[in-house]
């Protein structure tokens, strides 16, 4: 079994610093085996936001698996956004934009959705998916794959196709190619987990979306801070969902919610259960 701790829209800048001692210690009591940011470490991309964000990264484990958000890419300075998008991210957080874990059970990608001609939406191309057919080409089919991105490529139905990244059906037939049975992002503050089934109606193909909510930031959106335990078993994944209790000053387990594999399927077991019925 692996434990992914699936982290996003930090937003150091706009950070509630009650908020990061606690986070800290419960990873360090969790130990994952890899952990995921996907995307928006920053509020405004400025240099002493990505210094924060790099020494809070620091104090948690490793490996990490950590891809760019909209918000780290300046806004103001016009010849950031549009000449050096990331030269900061790429200073401070990584310099590689695909970063990748394969061990003997996941294989876990980080593709960079964020782009300085739009403000906030996403986007991918035909050479990342290609580079994501080379890096997963060749892998142990039993081998559970993790695509990790900061624009989500499904959300519930009730939100339509300009919510998601740029080209999403054309990156979901690729996945479907080789495989990919968990998508992994953030963006939008707001938790979620389901399959790919309802929107997407591909043969025999339907990956785990997990969308998690923003871990630290003080710009919720009715929903309080959050983040995603992912427990990878084979052909079972447990999500679970850890939110911030204002009373206890702590992260308490709110939901897992349980999904099963049939050959390239993804769908939900048991879902819904309370932390406090388990």
């Amino acid at each position: 079994m692996r434990t992914l701790v699936h982290l996003s829209d930090l937003h150091f800048g706009k950070v509630d610093d009650d908020l990061l001692a606690p986070l800290r210690t419960l990873i360090e009591t969790i130990a994952p085996d890899v952990v995921v940011v996907s995307g928006d470490l920053t509020q405004r991309a400025k240099s002493v936001e990505f210094e924060a964000a790099r020494a809070y990264l620091d104090s948690l484990p490793g490996p990490q698996i950590i891809v760019p958000g909209n918000h780290d890419i300046s806004l103001y300075n016009v010849f950031r956004r549009f000449v050096q998008p990331l030269t900061r991210y790429k200073r401070f957080i990584t310099d590689d934009l695909e970063p990748i874990h394969i061990d003997d059970e996941i294989a876990v990608l980080g593709i960079n959705t964020a782009r300085s001609l739009t403000f906030k939406d996403g986007r991918v191309n035909h050479e990342q998916l290609a580079s994501m057919r080379a890096a997963f080409a060749g892998l142990d089919p039993a081998i559970t794959r993790v695509v990790v991105t900061h624009h989500p490529f499904d959300l519930p139905c009730k939100q339509g196709d300009d919510d998601l990244v740029e080209r999403a059906p054309l990156a979901m037939q690729a996945f479907a190619e080789v495989g990919v049975d968990v998508l992994l992002a953030g963006h939008y503050h707001l938790s979620h987990a389901g399959n790919t089934a309802e929107r997407y109606q591909i043969s025999d193909f339907a990956a785990l979306v997990v969308q998690a909510g923003t871990a630290t930031s003080t710009r919720g959106r009715g929903e309080v801070n959050s983040f995603n335990v992912i427990r990878i078993d084979g052909p079972r994944i447990e999500v679970d969902r850890y939110g911030w209790d204002i009373l206890g000053k702590q992260f308490s387990r709110l939901q897992t919610e349980t999904f099963m594999r049939s050959a390239s399927v993804w769908s939900a077991h048991n879902t819904g259960m309370l932390a406090a019925g388990l």
